[in-house]
């Protein structure tokens, strides 16, 4: 296995790479006991011939919507850091950059986008903190301090330990056990990657959970019916292994039933090179500003070699610009609106990892999973995250009642005086 750097987008030592390979391989080997067959391969170059495969899916938060409604998804997914934290968990998160305008109103002028790995930050920031601090000045401008990146000198700790310290300042603990029993919170106590949007931090953005759907769905699943085997329903697929809730997002069906495809054609599936998350298509022509598609300034790729590898994109006005975010209309269909935050513009993005598959072999009767559950439509509504989903909406509302009805009473405080 010899994957490069995500998007290609550094020029790694090989020893970089080399751990990097490594993570991956350790990520790999803890699922592959339960999730492992011949129809996924870690290794690309064990394929031969190989074919480029299509897996994709639109990037803003599923979740909010089914829960309560497209209003309400927008608004929380929105909601800063907040929102970020609890609701960006397709591959994508994002950060939007306000500014104040000439009444010194403050209003959203760009979003900073990103589908970089946790993993593949934490990776440098263990073993070469130097390479770090440039690669975070590159997105920054400006150099953070050691403080920022790792509460205190990185050189002065163990690899373990600036592990540790990093994913506490930087990058929350990830789901990975280790990190938890540290002590590490779910999200970074530092400011850096929260009023940037570095890399992904939410805790089932990471490679593992990529692995994870990808194998998941590898294996020939199969129904009998009385013309014999035929290809398993989503429905049956998610619910066979309890894992419903997955279906009701973006990412997790895509990923799956795009890996079950290739299976079921007797096809082994395994991530193209390099291995990342990346930003595969997006919609520029529906964001209009003064009845003209906005101007490619305003759209700022990075963090990749290539169109198809991009990992981080800033759209907006900068911030030599008077123009602000709110300006640009969005059409779409007979609809148009202001753009607002970074929703809308998810809303037009598809993001995926690049795949390939070899070429199509026998699948032997006792290699097929026969699933007897039901396909009947899974009920996304009734999901346990629509509770939390609830209970983040009234914490909105309650935030945003204190935020309305402050001024007016500070209007009537000054009007007693």
């Amino acid at each position: 296995m010899n994957y490069d750097g995500p998007g290609r987008a550094d020029m790694l030592s090989d020893e970089l790479l080399l751990k990097w390979n490594q993570t991956i391989q350790s990520a790999y080997e803890q699922l592959q006991g339960v999730f492992g067959s011949r129809f996924f391969a870690i290794d690309p170059a064990t394929l031969g011939t190989v074919t480029p495969a299509s897996i994709q899916w639109f990037a803003d938060p599923a979740e909010p919507a089914f829960c309560i409604d497209k209003k309400a998804a927008q608004q929380l997914s929105d909601w800063g850091a907040r929102g970020r934290q609890v609701l960006h968990n397709e591959y994508c998160e994002y950060r939007i950059i306000e500014r104040p305008d000439a009444n010194g109103r403050m209003r959203p002028k760009r979003v900073q986008i990103t589908t970089e790995l946790r993993e593949y930050w934490v990776c440098i920031a263990m073993h070469a903190p130097n390479t770090l601090r440039d690669l975070a000045k590159s997105i920054l401008g400006s150099q953070p301090s050691w403080e920022e990146l790792y509460g205190v000198s990185p050189f002065q700790l163990s690899v373990e330990e600036r592990e540790i310290a990093f994913s506490e300042q930087v990058a929350g603990h990830g789901n990975h056990r280790h990190l938890i029993a540290a002590g590490v919170p779910s999200q970074p106590r530092g400011r850096l990657n929260t009023d940037n949007a570095l890399f992904m931090t939410h805790p089932i953005n990471g490679l593992d959970d990529l692995l994870y759907i990808v194998m998941f769905g590898a294996k020939p699943y199969a129904r009998l019916t009385p013309a014999g085997r035929e290809k398993s329903t989503r429905e049956q697929i998610f619910r066979a292994f309890g894992v419903e809730h997955l279906a009701c997002r973006h990412a997790d069906p895509a990923a799956a039933m795009g890996a079950y495809g290739a299976a079921f054609d007797g096809r082994t599936v395994a991530f193209a090179n390099p291995l990342g998350m990346y930003i595969l298509s997006f919609t520029k022509g529906v964001f209009i500003y003064q009845d003209e598609v906005v101007p490619d300034s305003w759209v700022r790729w990075s963090r990749g070699q290539q169109e198809g590898m991009y990992q981080r994109l800033e759209f907006g006005p900068g911030d030599n610009e008077a123009e602000f975010l709110d300006d640009i209309i969005v059409e779409v269909g007979d609809s148009q609106e202001p753009l607002r935050g970074g929703f809308q513009l998810l809303q037009q993005i598809e993001v995926g990892p690049l795949v390939v598959v070899g070429g199509s072999t026998h699948i032997s009767d006792e290699e097929y999973s026969i699933l007897q559950t039901s396909d009947s439509p899974i009920q996304c509504i009734d999901a346990d995250i629509c509770d939390s989903i609830r209970r983040l909406k009234q914490e909105y509302d309650d935030a945003h009642q204190i935020i309305r009805v402050a001024p007016r009473r500070m209007g009537q405080q000054e009007a007693e005086e």
